[in-house]
Order: structure tokens, then C-alpha cells, then sequence
């Protein structure tokens, strides 16, 4: 059983580069063209990741095959965000998660209290912003899942998210991490034996799955970028006139990919070598006793 465990549509909000978060989307990806693509590249189950949002299922929930997920922007203890996978969840959990997010230990108990399957995704990626020691305690003692392949990643980033995983011993998955249609489905995660979505995530917990699929690289990232803008134009038809400043594009995600690879770079050699042994939640934050009691 397959599933492309991080897919984004139109649902995913607007674009955060500067300049562009008022004029394009992060994705101009039709749910429905999400679900074919997947269904024609040998997805056995279907689920999109957009970010803070879950309005896709109104589409798609007609399909017995699709399952309930969303990408999670939350903020860590230290002031930094990390996106978390959120899996086969409910409208209820979405509420209730998008109420905690801001707050990582809160949210951490809900997820774990409901037994929510959930992952740190490109973990080795600085599309967040800055990231801190305390932070990889946090995922090493708390986090079930690593990202340790996304479709839209520097190979050198996914084989250290890989190293990490390993190394503590987490759950691998992967995922395409594609804003538009050309990527959908070329990174995906497999269950041998599974032939339900419950049977899928108990083959995740045990250790049965598999990462297979395509990394992601400077031309991938260029060529997505143009498609978004071809995206933009189609909805807003006078951002055409933006159309000549789109030569800067490869030399913006020449500067992007640059900054991914220095950040890969700084936090694989600081983590590797580190001792095994996870900091447990008590070490990490002391506000921790006074949220159990409460």
C-alpha cells in the first residue's frame, strides 16, 4: 500500500516569499487533479497536507480511498516554527490541534492523548526560519516520525534527516512536499501487507514502511516556481504585466537553495556524533510540570 504522505493544493494558502504573499498561492493544485494524478501513479490511499487548513475533504471525502491530514505550522518552545504531519484526523482534531499549535507542548499532549500519527517534516530544511539545539531534543524525545524524504529536498538533506532517524530510532516516511501537479505522487511512503489506512499506520508504527522516490533539486524547485506564476496569471489575469521581473527567478531560488544547503550543512555537522540518548521532556522545558498539572 502507497500514499504520497505530503501534497499540497490550492487550499494551502498564499505564497510567503516577500512581494508575493498577496498576489500568488503557495499551490494552484486542483484537488480533484491531486487525487487523479495519485490514483494514476499507483497511490493505493490519498491524503493532501495543506497547511493549517483541511477544506480539501469537503471535495474529496467522497472518495473511500482519502484520509484527513494536514501540514501544521506550530511554534516550538524556543520561539522557532517547524512544520508537523498530521494523519487521519478528524474535523474535530483539526479544530482543537489549529487552537494549540502556537503552543508545542500543548499541542504534543493532544496528538499523543488521541494517538495522532504525526511527523517533523524536512527536518534538515530552513524554509522555517531559524531552528535550535532544543528544538532536535524536543523531536528526538517526542516526535513518533521523521521526514527522511521529501520530493522538493537537497538529497543531502533527506539522507541526513535518514542518519537522524535512524540514529534515535524514528519512524521514516516520505513525501512529494509538491506545490503543483508536475511532482504530486514521485515521493511517496509503502506498507507491505497493509490494505486498510488503519492496517497503513500500524505498518508505519511497527517499522514496516519503506521511503521510495524522487529528491528534489535546483531545476525542480526553478521550474516550480515558473509553474506558480503560470498559476497566478491564470487567476489574476493583470499579473501578467509582473511577467518581465520573472527572469529573477532562477537567481531567487539559486539564493534559496544555496541558504538550504548551509542550513543542512550547519545542523547535520552539529547533530552527528551526538549521543543517542534523547533529552526527555522534563529536561527540555520547566514549564512542562506545571502544564501536566494543569
Amino acid at each position: 500500500m502507497r500514499c504520497d504522505l505530503h501534497v499540497h493544493s490550492i487550499a494551502s494558502g498564499m505564497f510567503g516569499a516577500p512581494g508575493l504573499s498577496r498576489l500568488a498561492r503557495e499551490s494552484y493544485n486542483d484537488p480533484a487533479e491531486v487525487y487523479s494524478r495519485l490514483k494514476s501513479l499507483g497511490m493505493s490511499i490519498v491524503t493532501v497536507t495543506d497547511h493549517d487548513s483541511i477544506e480539501v475533504a469537503e471535495s474529496l471525502r467522497r472518495h473511500p480511498d482519502f484520509f484527513v491530514s494536514e501540514e501544521v505550522t506550530v511554534n516550538m518552545p524556543s520561539g522557532t516554527e517547524v512544520h508537523v504531519g498530521a494523519y487521519a484526523i478528524s474535523e474535530r482534531d483539526h479544530i482543537e490541534i489549529q487552537r494549540r499549535r502556537k503552543d508545542f507542548v500543548s499541542l504534543l499532549m493532544y496528538l499523543t492523548e488521541r494517538k495522532i500519527f504525526f511527523s517533523v517534516n524536512h527536518v534538515f530544511s530552513g524554509l522555517t526560519g531559524r531552528r535550535e539545539v532544543e528544538d532536535f531534543s524536543w523531536f528526538a524525545s517526542y516526535a513518533p516520525a521523521f521526514e527522511t524524504r521529501n520530493g522538493q529536498m537537497w538529497q543531502e538533506s533527506n539522507a541526513s534527516a535518514a542518519r537522524l532517524a535512524a540514529g534515535l530510532g524514528k519512524i521514516a516516511i516520505a513525501g512529494s512536499d509538491s506545490h503543483t501537479i508536475a511532482g504530486v505522487g514521485l515521493t511517496y511512503t509503502e506498507v507491505p501487507g497493509a490494505r486498510t489506512v488503519e492496517e497503513y499506520f500500524a505498518g508505519l508504527r511497527a517499522g514496516r514502511g519503506r521511503v521510495h522516490g524522487a529528491h528534489g533539486s535546483y531545476w525542480k524547485i526553478t521550474a516550480d516556481v515558473y509553474r506558480i506564476i503560470w498559476g497566478m496569471i491564470g487567476e489574476k489575469p493583470w499579473t501578467a504585466a509582473l511577467a518581465p521581473i520573472s527572469v529573477l527567478v532562477p537567481a531567487f531560488t539559486a539564493g534559496h537553495w544555496l541558504n538550504e544547503v548551509r542550513f543542512c550543512k550547519k545542523w547535520a555537522a552539529l547533530l552527528d556524533g551526538q549521543a543517542k540518548r534523547p533529552r526527555m521532556l522534563w529536561d527540555v522545558d520547566s514549564r512542562v510540570e506545571a502544564s501536566l498539572a494543569s
